[in-house]
């Protein structure tokens, strides 16, 4: 009977490892938003959690990115042939070499961003969700939490209609008690004060109950 239940345990595990990212299957649990353990079967890949189902997914790295250098090339390689299309770090890459990875499935665009100005980051996730045959966004930071929770943050407000205080506390919980320098009232403050909607990047209703949360 152990021996069953660690079977099925097991292939739990499998199957959550092995899910597919691209499936828009009426958002995420506030649990996998929340996760803690994940790497999404990236190694190296910490606090991999879902934003948008099949469209966008955070995380950051274990241990964080000290040198700055973002994804290797064999995580970029991972992320393309699970069928992300596009990656952007968040605020740290200051030594990180941009660009396109080719592999089997496609190709993956990894491109440097900024939380305190997200147009690019938002325009293309809006990109993904008109086409369904495009495959999701990752955005992450150095430890997977202030940056890259800031960008899911405002993309919450732009495709799902969260108000900014509810997607403040969404971000507020995700950072997992992390210390912020100056306050962390202040600092997500601070960067919603530079996001407004673009009111050129809405989605239908029916494209919102394929990707939001639950």
């Amino acid at each position: 009977m152990r021996f069953l239940t660690s079977l099925i345990f097991i292939g739990v595990l499998a199957t959550a490892a092995n899910s597919d990212v691209t499936s828009r299957n009426g958002g995420p649990s506030n649990s996998q938003m929340l996760s803690k353990g994940s790497d999404g079967g990236v190694d190296g890949v910490a606090f991999f959690r879902p934003v948008l189902s099949g469209v966008l997914y955070r995380s950051g790295f274990k241990g964080g990115d000290k040198d700055r250098t973002g994804l290797s090339e064999g995580q970029r390689e991972t992320l393309c042939g699970e069928g992300f299309s596009t990656g952007f770090y968040a605020d740290f890459g200051k030594n990180t070499e941009y660009g396109r990875t080719s592999c089997g499935n496609g190709s993956f665009d990894y491109q440097s961003a900024r939380s305190s100005r997200p147009s690019a980051v938002m325009a293309s996730i809006h990109e993904v969700i008109e086409n369904p045959g495009k495959g999701p966004v990752l955005v992450h930071c150095m430890w997977g939490v202030h940056s890259s929770g800031a960008l899911s943050a405002m993309a919450l407000v732009q495709f799902c209609g969260w108000t900014e205080e509810r997607a403040k506390d969404y971000w507020n919980e995700a950072r997992n008690g992390a210390p912020c320098s100056g306050g962390c009232d202040q600092w997500i403050d601070s960067k919603f004060s530079k996001f407004s909607v673009d009111p050129n990047l809405t989605i239908s209703t029916e494209q919102q109950a394929a990707i939001c949360p639950k």
